[in-house]
């Protein structure tokens, strides 16, 4: 299924890990906390993740100020590129974008783009927004980076 996107802007970092290697991460909702900035708790994983349609329940935000959504898959193609819809309602919703490209043995290029899609992040959309998302967005690959890099792959072992 396609989605109209808003214009997505994005960050990219080099990792020494194989396409492969890096959406073994992204297939583990469960491990959605350790790399993505903001998300706090997971409550389930839906089982057939990160398949279309299919969603990991978590909480974002710090105590006491945590919100209970989902984070949806809308498009995937292994190993090459993964669509999601965060929600964070009252906040709003998000489009992002993580495109993983093969660089050389070992080394993949990540790609993530992000754009508010809905509430009030959409509507308040503008230069400062932009950046925080930016710098949000650089962190959130440095820690998937530290993940595909320095732990064994969920279920795969060390690759």
């Amino acid at each position: 299924m396609k989605v109209k996107r808003p214009e997505l802007s994005g960050v990219s970092r080099d990792v020494s890990a194989t396409p492969a290697r890096v959406f073994a991460e992204l297939a583990d909702g469960w491990a959605y906390v350790g790399w993505v900035v903001g998300a706090t708790h997971i409550r389930d994983v839906d089982s057939n993740w990160p398949e279309p349609g299919t969603r990991i329940h978590h909480q974002v935000g710090s105590w006491p100020a945590v919100v209970a959504d989902y984070t949806e898959s809308v498009e995937f193609e292994p190993s090459r590129r993964l669509v999601l819809r965060a929600r964070g309602w009252p906040l709003g919703e998000a489009i992002i974008e993580i495109e993983v490209q093969p660089k050389a043995e070992s080394q993949s290029t990540v790609i993530l783009r992000e754009a508010p899609s809905a509430g009030p992040g959409r509507w308040l959309d503008n230069r400062l927004l932009r950046w925080g998302l930016k710098a949000r967005n650089v962190e959130t690959l440095s820690r998937l980076a530290d993940r595909v890099e320095k732990r064994p792959a969920p279920g795969l072992g060390a690759s």
